[in-house]
């Protein structure tokens, strides 16, 4: 049976105007795209890393986490607008379809917005290849990529994934 094609679209940003962090993915999976809900797949790591890292509780609904991780100065959003892809898997996205979100825009509205941690490389490579080049972005921000939260990343240990998304506190404070 042949692969199928979609055409997908991101969430809007899960911004507020205090928020100094930014972290970005590439483009929401099968599974969060049918929960309508950022980081939804059961093995995804991003929320648990969330929830520990800033004592967020685990049980909490999805909309609360959004409220609690914005008051930690945190947003969050995908680095694409819209691709073709065969799968959930970054590596699936067909490169000559996609279509960046507008971060000149963003960046406006958010001025206070300081780092940029992508979740993972696909992130990090779409942003500066669809983005940086494309968009004009303000010089003050400082890039940082982590190892992505995705369940396909599992060469990386679960407890050394924490220790450098623990960057993110410092960068809060700083």
């Amino acid at each position: 049976m042949p692969q199928q094609h979609m055409l997908v679209h991101s969430f809007p940003p899960a911004i507020t105007p205090g928020c100094r962090v930014l972290i970005l993915g590439s483009m929401p999976g099968k599974r969060s795209l049918e929960m309508q809900a950022y980081y939804a797949h059961p093995q995804n790591l991003f929320w648990p890393f969330i929830t520990h890292l800033f004592n967020i509780p685990p049980e909490s609904g999805y909309q609360e986490r959004l409220r609690l991780l914005n008051q930690q100065h945190i947003g969050i959003w995908d680095v694409l607008k819209e691709c073709v892809r065969t799968s959930s898997l970054d590596g699936d996205i067909e490169e000559t379809s996609i279509v960046a979100n507008d971060f000149s825009a963003l960046f406006m509205q958010f001025p206070h917005i300081r780092h940029i941690f992508f979740n993972g490389s696909k992130a990090e490579q779409a942003f500066r290849r669809h983005v940086l080049k494309r968009q004009i972005i303000p010089a003050h921000l400082h890039y940082h990529k982590l190892p992505s939260t995705s369940p396909a990343n599992a060469s990386i240990k679960k407890e050394h994934k924490l220790a450098q998304w623990q960057q993110i506190i410092s960068a809060i404070d700083g």
